[in-house]
């Protein structure tokens, strides 16, 4: 089987010769940036150096997928948000909210003519002619997420208690940024979505999820025409049944739950990936540290085995490295 069956037979929770090894997220290091000549900030904005950099995950981490996508900004951006493109270091932010409420909100498909979404489609698209056997992994953010890019995560938390009603307007309004840019990705040659969400437990409480993000969550995987990855950060052990509710195709956890616990929660309805830890392990550990949790993860039954999230850009590159290596049979 090729590294893209090999995925997307385990996103389809069938049977394959091994464990698929990819980060949904970001896996960039300034070591690989070194080693590709291709740098941020620069590679969050210029095809040909996203490419560079979006392939090294596949030539130098042996990782099972492409993913150009390393920041959370390009479609806040597009539709209107001041960024801080940050440096070779530093991750990109938002730096202004938008918008102030729900009367305030104006886009249209227009921001897919923006430079950095087009970069974005370009690269999926020089990726996909060169590595047909991988896996191509396109991202966007959900709209919770982008409802903290517009209006400020502590005004759009405050609604969420004082105006639910506007909340769930504004969600449904914004999950149309996320499948605009999904169906993009896809028509450049994406075969897969992944789904960023900041849903985590110290910022949207289980009952939040099941009342404002199941919905939404579940349009998203039902209009979005691959199959799709959920991320959330943290501590999601309190929803990860609800997760299952959604029909997305797996969820990308971290180490806040325990890999064995996940997989029992999840009772066999939805793939998982994950869970390696980002700064004890990759950051800080060994790489015999990194194979033995890496071996727990396969133990405990989880699908394909990553890091927890985005890593760190100081993570040693034989850290990383080892994922793929530990994740293998010799």
């Amino acid at each position: 089987m090729t590294p893209r069956e090999t995925a997307l037979a385990l996103m389809n929770k069938k049977k394959a010769q091994r464990k698929a090894v990819f980060n949904p997220v970001s896996s960039v290091t300034v070591d690989q940036m070194e080693m590709m000549h291709s740098f941020f900030p620069q590679a969050h904005t210029d095809a040909k150096k996203m490419y560079e950099l979006a392939r090294a995950s596949y030539e130098i981490l042996g990782y099972d997928a492409v993913m150009p996508l390393f920041s959370v900004v390009i479609e806040s951006y597009a539709v209107g948000c001041q960024v801080d493109w940050g440096a070779l270091d530093k991750m990109p932010t938002i730096t202004k909210k938008l918008w102030k409420g729900y009367d305030d909100i104006h886009f249209d498909r227009s921001f897919l003519n923006n430079h950095a979404v087009k970069a974005v489609l370009a690269c999926i698209a020089m990726l996909k002619q060169k590595y047909p056997d991988v896996l191509v992994a396109g991202k966007v953010f959900g709209p919770w997420t982008l409802s903290y890019h517009f209006f400020g995560v502590e005004d759009f938390l405050i609604k969420t208690i004082t105006h639910p009603r506007e909340v769930k307007d504004i969600l449904e309004k914004l999950t149309d940024i996320t499948l605009w840019f999904a169906e993009a990705q896809v028509k450049a040659g994406a075969d897969v979505i992944t789904i960023a969400d900041h849903a985590t437990r110290d910022l949207c409480s289980p009952d939040a999820y099941r009342d404002f993000l199941i919905p939404i969550h579940s349009k998203l995987a039902k209009n979005i025409e691959v199959p799709t990855i959920l991320h959330i950060c943290g501590d999601t052990a309190d929803r990860i049944a609800y997760i299952c509710e959604t029909n997305v195709g797996a969820f990308h956890f971290e180490s806040k739950v325990d890999a064995c616990k996940a997989v029992e929660l999840a009772q066999g309805r939805i793939a998982l990936i994950g869970n390696i830890n980002n700064p004890s392990t990759l950051l800080f550990g060994s790489p015999e540290d990194v194979a033995k949790k890496v071996g727990y993860a396969i133990d405990c039954g989880v699908d394909m085995i990553g890091p927890e999230c985005a890593v760190p850009l100081r993570t040693p590159l034989e850290n990383l490295k080892m994922i793929a290596k530990a994740a293998r049979p010799s």
